[in-house]
């Protein structure tokens, strides 16, 4: 890596740190990864509310699963 790519990565990583804890104040639930997935999605032009809404559903589908298991 360069010496003129530092300064754009430390920022970036900054940023990155920032909005991981806002999520994490907000309950999200998202671990690191997974937000800097979303992150990613929604800069490639991912609408962030069709996401939210996919993320909420994937949780009540994945909820649903577990609690078939433990009845069964």
């Amino acid at each position: 890596m360069s010496d003129s790519n530092k300064p754009r990565i430390s920022s970036a990583r900054e940023t990155m740190d920032t909005l991981m804890e806002m999520s994490n104040l907000l309950n999200t639930g998202l671990d690191t990864d997974t937000f800097a997935t979303c992150v990613r999605l929604c800069e490639s032009g991912v609408n962030p509310e069709a996401l939210a809404l996919v993320l909420k559903e994937l949780r009540r589908e994945s909820a649903a699963i577990k609690n078939d298991e433990n009845t069964s």
